[in-house]
């Protein structure tokens, strides 16, 4: 075997390690007795330090020093291999499971914590979390000589820093400032769904959608949690949504989102399969395939027209209420609001850019984590104009912190911005793509994203994927217009 094959069998070994790592975590969120948090955390922290332990193991370095590159796809593996390994050796074993441990432990006491609104019960555990953060941000940065935030950053959406997102985000609130006060004057009021929506036939009809839009289920699940999430493997995917029995709209707007996910990660290059370039290319990659079948295609006029039929036929109640002219004004309603996963795409980025500046400033030391309520609920009423009635609704909403994720966020809007510019590249490739959405039909879609996005795995960087796909880097002006045109010109 030469270095670089010995390469490709222990990376394919460290991934398969990830992947059980992924499944215990989908299992912690499902279907985990309330007792199992400890033993969890412990079986967690185990496998992300054998992983660590393989990844900086010397035989992994003498390979890399020593490795060759076959053709251009190996170069880009054996180029992100190298990455992985440098970031790694940066951390210290007893790091990584420390950062794991606490990670975990928090997510488990932010799950009792969240329901009863009760910061003060989980704040010293993310306190912890958010002290490991440093630790790890500090490290990653005396290798990769970015600044510690960004060093974070970089394990979501590499070669995307702070300084690339601010601008992204002044830009963007400017826009807000103006584009806001316009779409909800225009707007009309729309009628609630009339019918009877038990959580079994919800259930089904979610199911049904995700068949339709192409997940394969031998190999997926549809389960339930507390925070919507897409988990597991390319060849053992696991979905989850939340359902309420008064609102169909919220458990299937779930599913088609973590479906969006579910079908990029089965799109992947199975050549690939288990190679760092063989994975996404990033999670605002991620998000935008998550957001284009969401945000892009669901919410279109085209789409709306086939689905409505579809639910009134499932649900029963007025049908005058699945006109798609009223599920438009339903589901596009632009909206000031206080949960960051139920807000409008208007909207959407001021929750996100509330995120970044708070995580930053917690990270640095800024902004202690005890005083988090406080400085969310000022952020929230500076940006949108409302405050909390309680921190379940605010700064407890979302899992990303407790579990241990710093410097996520800025993915969210990054993914919705390039998802608006691929949205306009395909319309541009394919004139007939809203006919297809008409049917119900995502296979025109899916046959430009497949070969575009998907099978490109992490060849190119998010910019480069983005250039590749649609002729140019990430240009905010894609997303300001379809804005523009669905809520302030009439046009979906």
């Amino acid at each position: 075997m030469t270095a670089y094959d010995r390469l490709t069998a222990r990376f394919a070994r460290i991934a398969t390690v990830r992947e059980a790592n992924s499944i215990l975590s989908w299992d912690s969120e499902v279907i985990m007795p309330p007792g199992g948090g400890d033993s969890r955390a412990d079986q967690q922290a185990v496998l992300s330090a054998i992983a660590h332990g393989m990844l900086t193991d010397p035989a992994t370095g003498a390979d890399l020093a020593e490795a060759e590159a076959p053709d251009p796809w190996a170069a880009a593996n054996l180029r992100l291999m190298r990455r992985q390994h440098a970031r790694a050796t940066a951390l210290p074993a007893d790091l990584v499971e420390a950062s794991s441990r606490a990670a975990s432990r928090c997510e488990q006491a932010w799950r009792d914590a969240r329901p009863r609104a009760d910061f003060a019960a989980v704040a010293p555990l993310l306190t912890e979390v958010f002290a490991r953060a440093r630790e790890t941000a500090q490290a990653l940065s005396a290798v990769t000589g970015l600044a510690p935030y960004d060093a974070l950053m970089a394990d979501y959406q590499p070669g995307v820093t702070a300084a690339d997102v601010e601008p992204v985000f002044a830009r963007y609130a400017a826009f807000l400032a103006g584009a806001l006060p316009g779409a909800e004057a225009l707007q009309a009021a729309g009628t609630p769904l009339s019918g009877d929506f038990p959580v079994e036939k919800q259930q089904a009809f979610c199911r049904m959608i995700a068949e339709r839009i192409g997940l394969d289920f031998n190999g997926a699940r549809l389960d339930v949690s507390a925070h919507p999430f897409s988990g597991g493997t390319q060849a053992d995917i696991r979905i989850t949504t939340r359902y309420d029995p008064q609102d169909a709209a919220s458990a299937l707007m779930g599913v088609i989102h973590e479906t969006g996910h579910a079908m990029y990660e089965a799109g992947l290059p199975q050549d690939w399969r288990r190679q760092p370039v063989g994975e996404a290319a990033g999670m605002a990659a991620h998000e935008s395939q998550s957001l284009i079948l969401e945000m892009q295609a669901s919410r279109s006029d085209a789409f709306l027209a086939w689905l409505g039929p579809q639910l009134h036929a499932t649900y029963g109640g007025d049908p005058a209420g699945y006109a798609p002219a009223n599920l438009a004004r339903l589901w596009r309603r632009v909206e000031r609001s206080l949960i960051r996963v139920e807000a409008d795409e208007m909207t959407y980025p001021a929750h996100v850019a509330l995120r970044f500046r708070l995580e930053r400033a917690m990270l640095a030391g800024d902004l202690a984590v005890r005083d988090l309520p406080g400085a969310w609920n000022d952020g929230m009423r500076d940006a949108l104009g409302i405050v909390p009635p309680d921190d379940r609704l605010g700064c407890l909403q979302d899992i990303h912190w407790y579990a241990g994720l710093v410097g996520y966020f800025p993915s969210y809007t990054l993914g919705a911005m390039a998802a608006a510019q691929l949205m306009a590249a395909i319309r541009r490739d394919r004139p007939e793509l809203d006919t297809e959405l008409g049917r119900g039909d995502f296979a025109g879609l899916y046959a430009w994203l497949r070969p575009n996005v998907h099978a490109m795995g992490a060849l190119l960087g998010f910019d480069d994927l983005l250039l590749h796909a649609t002729g140019k880097k990430l240009d905010v002006a894609d997303f300001e217009a379809h804005l523009t045109r669905r809520y302030l010109g009439g046009s979906a």
